[in-house]
């Protein structure tokens, strides 16, 4: 019950939602059929019910996008083109053209064009069956100002959506940042005092035991003692002042996606917020990682988009890196990326899997969250 809350939580924050707003329009495209006078209204129900089923698999089912997007552009065209109804066309044009905001460009310019190809083909054979239906009186005309503008729209709202969330994502990470130059000061003040006064009791210690001669029994024994700790302590100080000084997720992200940009590769995160609290051995070990996973991405997948995504579970925390690259091979001659990203999970007790796919590459990082207090 909870992770189906998360879920749906998710879902609502990513704005997948707002794609089912814009089916309150779709009654009044069914009204126009109505009443059922013969087989041809039966065949337009039936397109009804193929378009609400490809416009619902666009939204739940993003990996199915290749294939449904277009499906659900041709079942619309078919409104226009055979049906004089431009307006069932306006719904990819919002969907398609909002999701695509968040890809490549070129992708985007493809639909585009296929999309006015098809209103295009549709006023020419409506011209050819009856040029009165273009008449200014019936507003046929003024009818298509909404489907011609209805994916440039969407697509330039996308992306202004998709471009403030980067910026605040930019700031959280610029937060971080402060507060790891405030981990840093703390850092320098531990090594510069307790450090420095630690080595000191270690040395007055190991002093006082060659000069001390009475009751040896019982001094050496405490002295001994008293060394033993102040190495002990001395060795925590240090420690902690490695862990501090290791990168967080927050730089990583940082500069990757700067890299990222200047590939033209798109990057989303889920769960970045939560990250940054993590432990910060376990940050620096994934941040290591994820550079040499995000470099592959640009040196070798020709990806458009990456998504990052964080995830705490009860025993691990995890992170999943998705590309939607050419995939393919997991080797190449004289290449040691992919051994020295398992390496180094392994030497944490962690875990990596990289997996090829249709489209793109799936590369899992998982550490056991009681790696992380030891």
């Amino acid at each position: 019950m909870g992770l189906s809350v998360h879920k749906w939580t998710q879902k609502f924050k990513n704005l997948t939602w707002t794609s089912y707003i814009w089916l309150a329009y779709l009654p009044y495209s069914i009204a126009m059929y109505l009443p059922i006078t013969g087989w041809q209204t039966y065949v337009w129900f039936s397109l009804f019910a193929v378009f609400l089923l490809l416009y619902i698999l666009v939204i739940e089912k993003p990996a199915w996008q290749r294939v449904t997007m277009p499906l659900e552009l041709v079942v619309t065209g078919i409104f226009s083109i055979f049906g004089a109804n431009n307006y069932m066309i306006i719904f990819p044009g919002w969907q398609v053209g909002f999701i695509l905001g968040r890809q490549a460009k070129n992708r985007f310019y493809q639909f585009i064009t296929v999309y006015y190809v098809i209103i295009l083909a549709g006023l020419v054979h409506d011209y050819w069956l009856d040029a009165q239906l273009f008449s200014w009186q019936d507003g046929k005309v003024m009818g298509l100002v909404f489907p011609l503008l209805s994916p440039i729209m969407a697509y330039t709202f996308s992306r202004s959506v998709w471009r403030q969330r980067q910026l605040r994502q930019t700031n959280r990470r610029l937060q971080a940042i402060v507060q790891r130059d405030e981990r840093e000061r703390i850092a320098r003040d531990l090594h510069d005092t307790l450090g420095q006064s630690f080595s000191m009791i270690t040395l007055k210690t190991e002093l006082a035991k060659k000069l001390l001669v009475k009751a040896p029994d019982k001094v050496a024994a405490e002295l001994t003692d008293i060394e033993q700790t102040s190495r002990q302590n001395l060795q925590i100080v240090r420690s902690i002042v490695n862990d501090l000084h290791q990168r967080s997720l927050s730089e990583m992200l940082l500069d990757q996606s700067q890299n990222l940009a200047a590939a033209n590769v798109w990057l989303t995160t889920t769960g970045e917020a939560d990250a940054t609290q993590w432990p910060t051995t376990v940050q620096g070990t994934l941040a290591a990682t994820l550079v040499e996973a995000i470099t592959n991405v640009i040196r070798h997948a020709h990806a458009q988009t990456v998504q990052l995504t964080f995830k705490m579970t009860d025993t691990a925390y995890q992170v999943q890196l998705l590309d939607d690259g050419k995939g393919g091979t997991m080797s190449r001659p004289g290449a040691n990326g992919i051994t020295g990203m398992r390496s180094r999970m392994l030497n944490a007790h962690g875990t990596f899997a990289i997996e090829a796919q249709t489209h793109g590459t799936c590369v899992m990082l998982s550490l056991p969250k009681e790696m992380a207090t030891k």
